[in-house]
């Protein structure tokens, strides 16, 4: 990757030099994506929003200031685009209002991973050319390969697939829907934090105020997640609610326990790396023993797991109040559960994360 403040006279030595190139690999102008070739196999983009200083006495400040860059990182998964226009149009939905409505200081760089197949990866970079077209802020595109990420996730989650998943066996490409579950342990320990996004997302508040949701975790928090906000998990834990009247599982907010909803995920990795319970937890003792408690079978992948494990140990979690994922989807109101449904279905404050989920169409406005 080439870096616009790599430029340096000679006269400044071969120790100014060195520090020059310690630093400077990753920004450059421009909008377009930048071919990046590295072990990892990902390509990565960056955007500086004005020219930077002349070489000279200024330039050891800018490069200070390089080192003193924070890094706000998203992941999306964007896989099958090529099969898909309406993806791709969910795609331009959320990437272009998150960029829009982003403010961000001049010391923070927005990193945007995508997790793609090779045909994904080429419609993404022909969208991004438009919408990142004028950002006023740094960012960075990485792009990583669906297939060498399942390949890593198989081994780790493979026995909560059964569980999880809508199909009827353990599938291999079922993983990749368990990504938040174990991303810790995929993503470099350089990367302390991360958010994950629903690409069926609208935002209408700056990204880096949910960044500021990390401050607000409880001590043994890993993961920040908004309830499910609708009756899901009232009718999967149909079984354990008849034998536990009592219970207040799959109950709604906010005194009961409705699950999670997994479109806007916090993850913690450093806190999920060091966490002994959570880790025990991915074990598939574990996952069997809670399964089998509450018999449970889902189909959700990471939000089953998230809700299942969270049923008994609240204190993994901080919860996202429901305007940081403002859920559209009214599916249950119709099939059985209209009496209770706004009980689930509620949310009062400023909406910041629109919802679209079960295809719901989301306001243009």
């Amino acid at each position: 990757m080439v870096g616009r403040l790599c430029a340096l006279r000679s006269h400044h030595g071969l120790l100014l030099l060195a520090v020059a190139l310690a630093v400077c690999a990753l920004y450059y102008s421009g909008s377009e994506p930048k071919k990046h070739s590295s072990s990892s196999k990902e390509d990565q983009a960056a955007r500086s929003p004005s020219p930077e200083s002349e070489p000279g006495p200024a330039l050891s400040k800018s490069m200070q200031e390089q080192l003193n860059m924070q890094d706000l990182h998203l992941l999306m998964m964007y896989t099958k685009a090529d099969k898909s226009p309406a993806l791709g149009a969910k795609f331009r939905l959320a990437l272009g209002s998150l960029l829009r409505s982003g403010k961000l200081e001049a010391s923070e760089v927005l990193n945007l991973h995508f997790v793609t197949d090779e045909p994904s990866k080429e419609v993404a970079k022909t969208a991004l050319r438009d919408l990142l077209q004028g950002v006023p802020f740094k960012y960075k595109v990485i792009f990583h390969d669906v297939n060498t990420l399942t390949e890593k996730l198989f081994p780790i989650v493979e026995a909560m697939q059964k569980h999880f998943s809508a199909g009827s066996g353990t599938y291999y490409s079922d993983s990749i829907f368990f990504l938040s579950v174990a991303m810790h342990r995929i993503m470099p320990k350089e990367i302390p934090r991360l958010i994950q996004l629903d690409l069926d997302l609208k935002y209408k508040s700056n990204i880096r105020e949910l960044f500021e949701e990390f401050d607000n975790f409880p001590i043994n928090a890993v993961i920040g997640v908004a309830h499910e906000m609708q009756p899901v998990y009232r009718h999967t834990f149909w079984q354990y609610r008849r034998e536990n009247p009592d219970s207040k599982v799959g109950s709604p907010p906010p005194d009961g326990l409705p699950g999670f909803n997994s479109g806007v995920i916090l993850l913690n990795l450093e806190a999920m790396r060091q966490s002994k319970l959570y880790n025990q937890l991915l074990e598939p003792s574990e996952v069997q023993r809670l399964t089998e408690k509450y018999h449970f079978r889902g189909h959700l992948g990471d939000q089953d797991f998230f809700t299942t494990i969270g049923m008994e140990h609240a204190e993994l979690f901080h919860i996202l109040d429901c305007v940081w994922n403002r859920q559209l989807c009214t599916w249950w109101r119709d099939h059985g559960y209209r009496e209770v449904f706004d009980f689930y279905y509620r949310c009062e404050g400023h909406i910041k994360i629109l919802h679209g989920n079960c295809n719901t169409p989301i306001p243009e406005d």
